[in-house]
């Protein structure tokens, strides 16, 4: 039987992949794309409390999280491809100033 303990654990080990997948990589796609798999990992911690309870709080609270993570991919990738034109990299380590 699957139980509430089993998806914290996915959920703290897929918040723990996507904090040191920031912490560690230099491409800022990848860090995007692990700041998204941490966003992931607490909505299925709100959904598994919310199993668990007998509520639709959490469920409540993870489509809000949907609708402003979609509006957060087009905006965080818009600013990547103004970076990446700008720029012509999109390593972090030679997008460190904001000058010019």
């Amino acid at each position: 039987m699957i139980g509430l303990e089993h998806y914290i654990i996915v959920s703290c080990l897929l918040f723990s992949i996507g904090f040191f997948g920031v912490l560690l990589r230099k491409n800022t796609l990848v860090i995007y794309m692990c700041l998204e798999l941490m966003l992931n990992a607490s909505n299925l911690a709100l959904v598994a409390f919310s199993r668990y309870n007998g509520g639709m709080g959490g469920n409540v609270f993870v489509f809000f999280i949907i609708t402003v993570a979609a509006a957060e991919v087009a905006v965080g990738l818009a600013i990547i491809v103004a970076l990446f034109r700008k720029r012509q990299t999109v390593e972090v380590e030679e997008l460190n100033t904001l000058k010019n």
